[in-house]
């Protein structure tokens, strides 16, 4: 027998494996596959592009939208536009083997002009915080960085587990959150946010919407009468504050009219967990004002 045909088979066998399809299932429910691991990717979304650092992948990240500003590496990788419009020639030129894609208003024309250039695209759109952490895994694994990407992963689980185990059962806080007020619009219950409120035991006034992202008038917000009151806007005069003038709603009266980083809760990445844990504490807040 020859001696050589055993290593021979070995070498035959770990080069087959080095080379094995990767194929994972985006958020589209659509099966995602690569020859070989993503050297060159394209972030379509700033909270893709915090995913893909997060995976262990940042340096592979050859162009990204705008307001892709963390972490502090991500301000150094080369603009393609925005999530209006993107130049479809300079992602050509760059080169991508993947691009990772997020739907909103303006995307689908955007998206149908990509898959016409035959790169495979991964729809990264978490609508539960569970997804974050199977994101990153997800984004690991087609670039061949599981160890790193598995690590941050099981890390937002653990964190995640802690919040739900430390709020469970507490007394549910009616919630308006609010995006932005002019127009004044929220968000819905099919959005990753009212996951994050009910794992604070905070309760959506509008989860009931049928649009994810519905413009709703001041009369329908007093009418709802919120416990709680969020908003990102970072002006004093915008956001949360326009509701001092509204004594009588009940946010407005317990002095429960907060303002977050919607850096850490409207980007579903791995910072979302963090700003979970700020929506709990402050909703606790809302709780022991009852009592006062």
């Amino acid at each position: 027998m020859n001696k050589q045909l055993p290593a021979l088979l070995l070498a035959t066998l770990t080069a087959s494996a080095a080379w094995a399809t990767i194929a994972v299932r985006d958020d589209d429910g659509q099966m995602v596959t690569l020859a070989r691991p993503a050297q060159r990717v394209i972030s379509m979304a700033p909270h893709v592009t915090e995913l893909l650092f997060a995976a262990g992948g940042g340096s592979r990240i050859v162009g990204a939208v705008d307001y892709s500003d963390y972490p502090e590496a991500a301000k150094a990788i080369p603009r393609i536009g925005s999530n209006r419009e993107v130049d479809l020639e300079r992602i050509i030129a760059l080169k991508p083997d993947l691009i990772v894609v997020w739907r909103h208003g303006s995307s689908e024309r955007q998206i149908d002009m990509l898959r016409k250039l035959n790169i495979p695209l991964y729809h990264s759109e978490p609508k539960k915080l569970d997804a974050i952490a199977g994101n990153v895994a997800n984004m690991g694994k087609l670039l061949g960085t599981e160890t790193t990407a598995n690590a941050a992963a099981q890390t937002l689980r653990q964190q995640l587990t802690g919040l739900r185990s430390r709020y469970a059962g507490r007394p549910v806080v009616r919630t308006f959150y609010q995006v932005w007020d002019k127009p004044l619009y929220t968000l819905n219950g099919t959005h990753i946010v009212s996951d994050a409120l009910k794992v604070c035991g905070g309760e959506n006034i509008f989860a009931s919407q049928s649009v994810t992202a519905p413009v709703v008038s001041i009369e329908a917000v007093l009418q709802a009468d919120p416990e709680a009151v969020f908003s990102t806007a970072e002006k004093e005069q915008g956001g949360a504050a326009m509701w001092r003038q509204y004594p009588n709603m009940k946010a407005t009266r317990q002095g429960n009219l907060f303002t977050i980083d919607g850096h850490l809760v409207n980007r579903a990445g791995p910072r979302m967990i963090q700003g979970t844990a700020s929506l709990c504490e402050l909703l606790e807040q809302a709780r022991q004002r009852r009592r006062n």
